[in-house]
């Protein structure tokens, strides 16, 4: 049913609102989570041809992360999350980790969520000495049961996903792992209504 003709809430104040309002409105938010791997997919694609003075552009860089998970048989939320880590890019230059850990938190497990989360600070171990930082700063995470999976992360996958002749299979390849991994939220508290 189309948002303009949909039954809406009356309330103007949440504290006005009613359980019919509160219906209607879980109802139209079910009918716009169905689209939310497609929002996800085109936001992806806003990152092509976005070089940002790297090798190769920010999809490309994100695509070949994804294959390079894919050929070392990673399950498909650590894919996704491969696929995704970056996708906060264009919207968040000085925050980006937060913006991918953030979309994928309610459908991964903690310690992929933690990954992508870290992901900067542990990248950073290849490149922040020679920007003025601390290269060691993942180190106050030593001992976080995710801290090993983050830095093969960036190390195996990440870090080696800015070759313009790398192997980089097509967004359209992923499109099914990314609608597996969001079809149902894990850890959400609002899980049980979805």
């Amino acid at each position: 049913m189309s948002d303009t003709v949909a039954p809406r809430a009356e309330f103007t104040a949440m504290t006005e609102g009613t359980r019919l309002d509160w219906q209607r409105i879980a109802e139209a938010q079910l009918e716009f989570y169905g689209g939310l791997a497609d929002r996800v997919i085109d936001h992806l694609r806003l990152l092509d041809g976005d070089y940002g003075g790297f090798n190769v552009d920010r999809l490309t860089h994100s695509l070949q992360t994804a294959t390079r998970a894919y050929r070392a048989d990673r399950d498909d939320e650590y894919i996704a999350c491969a696929l995704i880590h970056d996708i906060g890019d264009t919207l968040a230059t000085f925050n980006h980790p937060d913006i991918g850990a953030a979309i994928l938190k309610p459908f991964v497990s903690e310690g992929y969520h933690w990954m992508v989360e870290k992901h900067g600070i542990f990248q950073g171990y290849y490149f922040f000495h020679h920007i003025g930082m601390d290269r060691n700063m993942r180190e106050q995470f030593r001992g976080h049961p995710a801290f090993e999976r983050t830095a093969l992360f960036c190390e195996r996958y990440d870090g080696p996903a800015f070759d313009p002749t790398g192997e980089t299979l097509p967004l359209a390849f992923f499109e099914p792992m990314v609608r597996s991994v969001f079809a149902v939220p894990k850890r959400s508290l609002y899980a049980a209504v979805a």
